[in-house]
């Protein structure tokens, strides 16, 4: 019965017919009376999680955010779809404060967002008591964790407010990174029982994530601004002084920029951010400081113009693209020298013991930039994902350069760490290879070792990243310490004997990452006057997803953008007809332009997605009886792409034939072991096909058998 009305509740508010992969089963956790965890990827809807148990339960739900941006923005929202929230943080005077308590008591909110830091005042704490709390939602819980990369110590008040009130409201914690060890914290901490644990997996399937190496950094965000100007992107750099130089070069090129770093007076930074909020600026030039609050959800691109000290902070930040669901980039431009950067920034950390702990993170975060395996996985790998696979769409699966044997190389590398006694690091390592006549290298007698100059013809700079690729294949690891030294590993050992092969992959282009569509630029700017109107943000009007999906569907009454995702009665009421008018008149103008139209059977959440996307345009040459390989050579796309694309296209609904994508002998193969093991997973099932069964073919099975029934 809850529910049911829960339902009801997100279609008249939110405007959508259906909850995501893993709200459901939260929002049912929930209601249920259970202490619940629920991680999910950036931009995967974890405000939903609690927002509507806030609408079904009766009183007040204390949301705790350590972010203050965030607060502002998703109260701006909730109260545009008609939910009484407001915040309480630092950002107010004492007596409005005191004004929004004094309304929280008499029951005037659905939602009371508040800072951790309040939770330090037993003043406030004897204010939630006489409040009708029935739910406590703890937003970027990992902050509880000691082994997090965020930790919080306010935190740690969250488990005795919670006891301390009357009701003994339920806890609801949410994170987007966290990894197995900071989970079991969080569990511990919040008397959570693991049984009760969402976990929807942290791929975010509409970012494509690439790592750029050895090119001119600044001439790279330059094209890449120039190509995509029109759209929303953040740029991330380690210092406020690469912020601030930045800032003043793009400037120069006459690119419309803001900036935001700790160094900033309040009101400038405030500023500055709502410029970005309000498309007034397009690019947001920050420190880590920046966008872990920011609700802005058209943000097309990250670029991260140095390297981040850890994973979670990089798929954290990287996660601020695309959360409206439409594709977007998280590029990461690579410098050997940041990770310098980042050792000085660990070094200065007043927080001794958790020293070794975060140079190792750093190291993966290396790791990560010199790999040749799917990025995407990689990142899935580290969060504690087991069954895992390529995602085709990402740099390292669309790199379509040829790779070459590099055994030789790799072995006269670790030969030399070994002779070296495995106890030097990287640098000096290099510096033997390549033969060099440093002080250091003489006096230690290591220009008598038959591996000193093996390299010379080679760079030292290059023999430094070549050894920064072993490490990330683990051919060689580091041990950890004020000085990292390095050793070979058991799989290096390998290669040393003979028995593996190693290969390796010998500028990255800038590309756009919408096309042109003059309609959706007439609806950006209605968006964008009503915005101004209103003094809210522009996509808390509407996302660049709803704006697209008006695009394909060319709602011309009421009824028809009521179907349009993300339009809720109230939003219909308020805006239907500032949108509609300009639709039907520029359908009057383009009478050549139809609505998009996918099968009877796609839901409403698959419009969303399949707007403009490139999918169409690939499902559309299959329907014309190309094959992969015509449609990846027509479209200058990977293979991989294309199978991704179809697959997209399957579970959307639409037609895909794939009778004709998988040989008749493999169909047979595929029906005689999905009979045997079933179809819950599919690596059982690929281990045992032969080789040439792809994972696309037996996706492609699956769908072809789900829909049979």
């Amino acid at each position: 019965m809850l529910f049911e009305k829960a339902q009801q509740l997100l279609e008249s508010h939110f405007g959508y017919s259906s909850f995501r992969n893993g709200q459901e089963s939260a929002i049912q956790s929930v209601l249920a009376g259970e202490n619940t965890i629920c991680v999910m990827p950036t931009g995967g809807g974890k405000s939903i999680c609690y927002q509507i148990p806030a609408l079904v339960l009766p009183g007040t739900t204390i949301v705790i955010s350590p972010l203050i941006s965030l607060m502002k923005d998703q109260v701006d929202a909730l109260v545009q779809v008609g939910i009484p929230a407001t915040f309480i943080n630092s950002s107010l005077s004492y007596s409005e404060a005191n004004e929004r308590i004094r309304e929280a008591k008499q029951g005037m909110y659905k939602l009371l967002y508040i800072a951790p830091e309040r939770l330090e005042s037993r003043e406030f704490i004897d204010d939630l008591k006489q409040m009708d709390i029935p739910l406590v939602a703890v937003d970027e819980a990992h902050c509880i964790s000691q082994w997090g990369h965020d930790f919080r110590p306010s935190y740690r008040h969250i488990q005795q407010m919670v006891f301390s009130l009357p009701q003994q409201p339920n806890v609801l914690a949410l994170t987007a990174t966290a990894t197995p060890r900071v989970r079991e914290d969080i569990c511990e901490t919040l008397a959570i029982d693991e049984e009760n644990s969402i976990i929807t997996g942290f791929e975010r399937e509409n970012l494509t994530f690439s790592v750029i190496k050895g090119q001119d950094r600044q001439l790279f965000i330059r094209d890449y601004l120039k190509k995509n100007e029109k759209e929303a992107g953040i740029i991330y750099a380690a210092t406020r002084k690469n912020v601030d130089q930045l800032y003043e070069r793009l400037k120069k090129q006459n690119i419309n920029v803001a900036r935001y770093h700790a160094g900033m007076g309040d009101a400038e930074r405030i500023r500055e951010q709502d410029r970005f909020l309000k498309d007034e600026a397009s690019v947001m030039v920050a420190t880590s400081a920046f966008g872990m609050g920011i609700d802005k959800s058209n943000i097309r691109y990250v670029l991260h113009f140095q390297l981040p000290k850890n994973m979670e902070s990089y798929y954290q930040e990287a996660g601020r693209a695309g959360r409206d669901g439409l594709e977007s980039e998280c590029i990461l431009l690579y410098s050997s020298q940041d990770v310098q950067v980042q050792r000085f920034l660990i070094d200065q950390s007043s927080d001794r013991t958790r020293m070794t702990q975060e140079l190792e993170k750093l190291q993966q975060m290396v790791d990560y930039c010199h790999t040749e395996s799917c990025l995407q996985e990689f990142i899935l790998k580290y969060f504690g994902e087991i069954e895992t696979e390529s995602c085709g769409h990402c740099g390292n699966c669309l790199d379509s350069r040829s790779s070459i044997d590099v055994t030789t190389e790799a072995q006269m590398v670790m030969s030399c760490v070994i002779r070296m006694g495995q106890r030097f690091g990287k640098t000096i390592t290099a510096q033997v290879l390549t033969g060099s006549k440093n002080k250091k290298v003489m006096e230690m007698g290591f220009d008598k070792l038959t591996t000193y100059g093996i390299l010379k013809d080679k760079g030292l700079k290059e023999v430094t990243d070549f050894i920064e690729f072993l490490i990330s294949q683990d051919l060689i690891a580091i041990e950890q310490g004020q000085f990292p030294t390095m050793y070979v590993s058991p799989k290096g050992k390998d290669v040393l004997l003979g028995k593996v092969q190693v290969q390796r992959r010998e500028t990255v282009k800038v590309r756009e990452i919408s096309k042109d569509d003059p309609l959706f630029e007439v609806l950006r700017e209605v968006r964008r006057t009503i915005a101004e109107t209103e003094n809210v943000p522009p996509f808390v009007i509407f996302s660049d997803a709803a704006l697209k999906d008006m695009c394909a569907k060319l709602p011309k009454t009421s009824e028809e953008f009521l179907n349009v995702s993300g339009v809720g009665e109230l939003k219909l009421k308020k805006y239907g007809l500032d949108f509609i008018q300009p639709i039907r008149q520029f359908c009057e103008t383009h009478p050549d332009r139809q609505p998009e139209l996918l099968t009877a059977t796609a839901p409403k959440k698959a419009a969303k997605k399949a707007v403009g996307d490139s999918h169409l345009e690939t499902l559309q040459l299959h329907q014309q009886n190309l094959s992969i390989k015509e449609i990846a050579e027509k479209r200058e796309l990977a293979i991989s792409t294309v199978e991704s694309h179809l697959l997209q296209c399957a579970q959307q609904g639409m037609e895909v034939d794939f009778n004709r994508l998988i040989p008749e002998e493999y169909m047979v193969l595929l029906e005689e072991v999905v009979n045997v093991i079933g179809r819950d997973r599919l690596k059982p099932i690929k281990e045992q096909l032969p080789e040439e069964v792809s994972y696309f073919m037996i996706k492609g099975y699956l769908y072809f058998l789900s829909k049979k029934k």
